[in-house]
């Protein structure tokens, strides 16, 4: 058992130098560490005074070249870490990620640059926030372009990178390994350290690699722009281009110097894991949360545009009304369209994509007028936002919906898009009322029907529109739904059936034909 006679717990330390003993045993390698303090400090740090009396064969580095660090100490499910704010430069600099093989054993994933730039532009937009606040802070004005330049990233209520955790693998947490001032208020309470670290002991990141990257990425994007003065051609965190002005020059001067000053990111220093326990700590963090569903993503998520779109346009002029429940059953459809399916059927209207990730501010305030009125007329369509809308009509369907939203784009801000695509637009909406959206048109149930129903008139021309020209074979999905009691009920594999509803309504409407549009097309959905 641990003989204890005075121990540290975060937040109070013990300014005697009597010694403390806590037995950690470790059961993949058998063996027993004893954990206490060095005249008074926790084990790892030594007091600046006593440095000198510590043999040179524990403190090889110490005093040599030393990065000042400011941290609480802590013992997390009982071992020894430290918390500490860095800025966001700093802890680019003296940082390093375990994933490369050929610089060492790996500790991480693989990073993915699409999910860092991401990251990168998020904190680019908290580094013009950080700006902002900082001139507040020294009572100074904030000119217009501050919040210009905040409202062409994407305005966010409020920005904050969730903490990073590194591995000090330098620091032995048994044994005298820093220096180290302790902090103390006028009445002797401890409040942390001043602990000078080697800059040749590297912070190895175990939760936060994409953050790191993307970090980087800012800084190099930020020092890029205010040097040459101009925004890059190609490559850039976000879609700008051509010359800086001088008001957004002195906003992107002034973040870049936040990043090395003002702007912190928040660090759990773990001390002396060896590479298995760097991966246990990595598994762990990574694999034991749990994710945020993407209807609630949606509605929390106010720093996308296409969800602030959503929440002020939609939900908030009551166009439309939403649920985050999944429907399962009919009996109990009170109208409203599911969260999620709601953001997807926008992001397919605005971007083509299933998703919102990737939304610009700039191209959603292009784009959203155009988007506000498709879903003007989705709400003058009969039966739908009514309870039991999906027993009145099939465009109470979100995949039905997500079919309408694809012809927007494609008539809209397709790269495709005929030359006459917003007057097609106006006619389209005009006219989707005329649409039979009921669950008895044959139109829907083409992929049931036999050869002789197909090539009923009601239906001539079609066959035309769809893929393979209405063909059905083994490589492509073509069940996109099934006709039973009387309801129409379309499948869930959604991206395999919007596009031949879309395709359906094209022909109702005399809209131009995909196949003819784009022939290489020709037999995909």
């Amino acid at each position: 058992m641990a003989l204890v006679d005075n121990i540290f717990t975060p937040g109070v330390f013990t300014s005697n130098a009597r010694r403390v003993y806590v037995r950690e045993y470790s059961a993949t390698k058998g063996i027993t560490k004893m954990f206490g303090n060095t005249e008074g400090m926790p084990k790892a740090m030594v007091s600046s005074k006593s440095a000198e009396s510590v043999s040179l064969a524990s403190m090889i580095d110490i005093g040599v070249d030393e990065e000042e660090v400011s941290v609480l100490m802590g013992y997390n499910l009982g071992n020894v870490t430290w918390a500490g704010d860095v800025p966001l430069a700093k802890f680019i600099e003296l940082s390093e990620i375990a994933n490369d093989a050929e610089k060492g054993e790996v500790a991480q994933r693989k990073l993915d640059v699409t999910h860092a730039k991401a990251l990168g532009l998020f904190m680019l937009k908290g580094l013009v926030n950080s700006a902002i606040t900082r001139r507040m802070i020294r009572g100074q004005n904030v000119p217009d372009a501050y919040y210009h330049v905040q409202k062409v990233l994407g305005p966010k209520p409020y920005c904050a990178l969730q903490p990073v955790v590194a591995n000090i693998r330098a620091i032995d947490p048994s044994k005298p390994s820093v220096r180290a001032d302790r902090a103390v208020t006028e009445r002797g309470v401890s409040v942390g350290f001043r602990v000078f670290l080697p800059r040749s002991y590297r912070w190895w990141v175990i939760d936060g690699q994409h953050r790191r990257f993307g970090g980087e990425m800012v800084i190099d994007w930020l020092k890029d722009v205010t040097r040459s003065g101009k925004y890059p051609a190609r490559g850039g965190l976000f879609d700008i281009k051509g010359d800086v002005t001088p008001d957004e020059m002195a906003v992107w001067l002034d973040a870049l110097d936040c990043a090395r000053s003002f702007a912190t990111v928040k660090i759990e220093f773990h001390l002396g894991l060896d590479i298995d326990q760097e991966r246990q700590l990595f598994h762990d963090l990574n694999n034991l949360g749990k994710k945020v569903n993407v209807s609630q993503a949606t509605e929390y998520d106010l720093g996308n545009p296409i969800n602030n779109f959503i929440k002020e346009r939609l939900l908030g002029e009551q166009t439309v009304h939403s649920s985050d429940r999944e429907l399962k059953d009919w009996a109990h459809d009170d109208g409203s369209v599911n969260t999620k399916d709601l953001a997807a059927i926008c992001a397919i209207a605005f971007l083509n994509k299933t998703n919102v990730k990737s939304a610009s501010p700039s191209v959603v305030d292009e784009r959203e007028a155009h988007v506000e009125d498709l879903w003007r007329a989705i709400a003058s369509i009969p039966g739908f936002g009514q309870p039991q809308a999906r027993h009145k009509t099939v465009a109470a369907q979100p995949v039905v919906l997500k079919a309408l939203a694809k012809i927007t784009f494609d008539l809209l801000f397709s790269n495709r898009r005929p030359d006459n695509g917003d007057a097609l637009f106006g006619d389209f909406l005009q006219r989707i009322t005329a649409i039979d959206f009921s669950h008895e048109n044959m139109m829907w149930r083409y992929y049931n029907l036999s050869d002789e129903e197909r090539a009923s008139p009601e239906l001539d021309g079609l066959a035309s529109y769809l893929p393979d020209a209405g063909e059905t074979s083994t490589e492509a999905n073509r069940d996109i739904g099934a006709y039973q009691g009387g309801m129409m009920r379309f499948g869930a594999k959604h991206n395999d059936i919007y596009p031949i509803l879309a395709d359906m309504i094209r022909w109702k409407l005399k809209l131009p034909s995909r196949r003819v549009a784009d022939p290489e097309e020709t037999g995909q959905a």
